[in-house]
């Protein structure tokens, strides 16, 4: 384990002060207990706000890149970000906080990815490929398969968004792999596949605050039960005239 332990000292300015999720750090923290954890919660529900607000501690752009270099840090830290407070182990420090060039510490968010890959394709320590010649999802695994690598500390920002049944399941494999490598990875989420992946941790966002759950009992993995059993219950709510 690399960050075992996030907590906000005191509420930040701003919007994100209201999020129940945000309360919930301020009065309780979050322990962090397996080398893969999982946030997953409803759109507007903090998972964001809290991943990017782990960034700024780690000093990596919120906006994403890699700690260490000169694009790891810009412009202020986002509200959350400059009042919250991560406890590190003594490997953790050294790989995200230590020799600046020595450091292994990655953001991939997945809304900011390819603004990110016209500044940095082809630099030293990324990667080569033209990401605006690939589709978007092999654009995904071309920064993955470089970054994502070994131990570091890996903050994910729903890398899905690009990714087919099969990639994902691809992707699971990659955070095994890393989790087995001495890395830890802290994904944002909506998908059920990568939330199944074995031996994760899974914290649920929503009004409650924050709470531990299990796979079988995410709000999203009955959605898309219910939803794949009977579509047209769901959809006739959405599909009807008006």
């Amino acid at each position: 384990m690399l960050l075992t332990r996030i907590d906000v000292p005191e509420l930040p300015d701003g919007w994100s002060a209201g999020l129940a999720p945000v309360a919930h750090l301020a009065e309780h923290g979050l322990s962090l207990t397996r080398p893969v954890t999982f946030l997953v919660g409803e759109n507007g529900s903090g998972k964001s706000t809290i991943i990017e607000a782990i960034a700024d501690v780690c000093r990596i752009n919120a906006e994403g890149g890699k700690a260490g270099t000169k694009y790891a840090s810009t412009g202020e830290p986002t509200p959350l970000g400059a009042v919250l407070r991560a406890g590190f182990t003594a490997t953790g420090l050294r790989l995200v906080k230590g020799p600046r060039l020595k450091r292994r510490a990655f953001f991939m968010r997945a809304e900011t990815l390819f603004n990110l890959g016209q500044r940095v394709s082809g630099l030293y320590g990324y990667w080569e490929s033209d990401l605006t010649e690939q589709s978007h999802g092999e654009g995904f695994f071309t920064v993955l398969d470089r970054m994502v690598s070994g131990p570091g500390l890996y903050l994910m920002d729903e890398p899905e968004a690009a990714l087919s049944f099969h990639s994902c399941l691809r992707l699971a494999g990659l955070f095994h792999r890393v989790a087995q490598e001495g890395g830890q990875i802290i994904c944002a989420t909506h998908s059920p596949i990568l939330t199944s992946l074995p031996g994760a941790q899974i914290v649920e966002l929503g009004e409650h605050g924050i709470r531990a759950t299990e796979w079988d009992k995410l709000q999203v993995v009955d959605d898309w039960r219910r939803f794949l059993a009977k579509p047209d219950f769901y959809l006739r709510y959405f599909l009807e005239e008006d």
